[in-house]
């Protein structure tokens, strides 16, 4: 397989959060050579999207993503309401920024509740009631599943298979986004990867590392070649069934990159990528 090629790389903000604001991340990325950037939409109402979008062309970056919209499941309507509202607003502010996708983390269950199956149909429906918004404003829609361990809070779809099964519900404009710390683990995950590519819903590809043994189940992603995901396999499955867009690297870490310098950090990303990846 051939090496990864380097102008596939983006930073998913999340990765340099806790030292650098929107501004100090897309020059990082400009300084660097990284030519893909993909935001927070914390950092991004921070500096605002019409300003955001400005320096981003000004530095010839490429906006891979934005995240995160979703989070549909809600107790009642007013809820489920407030959620379709905040989500066209991301629709919005990713149009504004030229993002290939916007990024859903549909949610998990309701307050209160055990029905993760009502839980799920909240999550078709509240696709359903934004995605016309999105395909007029050119925006796709892609659906993240996570680990399984988050089904009860931040999103009932855990599989790659769910996912798909739930864009071919709605039709066009959804797809998904493979993000390896999620589904790493899945014995149908070659499978479903050639699934996507068939039915062209491969948005996005985020890439890290799991660590063993892992300290937090959400803030202790490792660094490319730290843990034990075979990333060079699963990136030819990806690239296999005709993924040709960015390498996005998240990497939530509170104990240790988060809290390094940045450009450090973004100096190991582009190593790693080169030889790990």
């Amino acid at each position: 397989m051939d090496a990864p090629r380097p102008e596939l790389l983006s930073l998913n903000t999340a990765t340099v959060r806790e030292k650098w604001n929107l501004a100090q991340m897309i020059e990082g990325c400009a300084r660097h050579g990284i030519r893909g950037i993909s935001l927070w939409r914390d950092k991004l109402d921070e500096l605002g999207a019409a300003e955001a979008a400005h320096m981003i062309r000004a530095h010839g970056l490429t906006v891979t993503g934005l995240c995160r919209g979703g989070m549909f499941p809600a107790t009642d309507q007013a809820g489920r309401e407030a959620s379709i509202r905040d989500n066209l607003k991301a629709i919005d502010d990713a149009a504004t920024i030229g993002a290939r996708c916007l990024v859903l983390v549909v949610g998990g269950l309701p307050a209160g509740s055990k029905d993760i199956a009502g839980a799920r149909a909240q999550v078709r429906d509240g696709i359903a009631a934004i995605l016309p918004a999105a395909c007029a404003a050119k925006v796709p829609l892609a659906i993240e599943p996570l680990h399984p361990m988050y089904a009860a809070d931040r999103a009932c779809v855990n599989t790659l298979r769910q996912a798909l099964d739930l864009c071919a519900v709605l039709g066009d404009g959804v797809g998904v986004a493979v993000d390896v710390y999620h589904v790493w683990w899945d014995p149908e995950l070659e499978d479903q990867i050639a699934r996507a590519g068939r039915e062209k819903r491969l948005l996005a590809y985020h890439i890290c590392d799991w660590l063993v043994p892992t300290t937090d189940l959400l803030l202790d992603r490792g660094m490319m070649g730290d843990g034990v995901i075979d990333l060079p396999r699963i990136r030819g499955w990806v690239e296999g069934a005709g993924y040709a867009g960015s390498h996005e690297v998240e990497i939530f870490s509170a104990g240790n990159w988060w809290k390094r310098d940045p450009d450090e950090v973004l100096e190991v990303i582009i190593q790693r990528y080169a030889s790990c990846t």
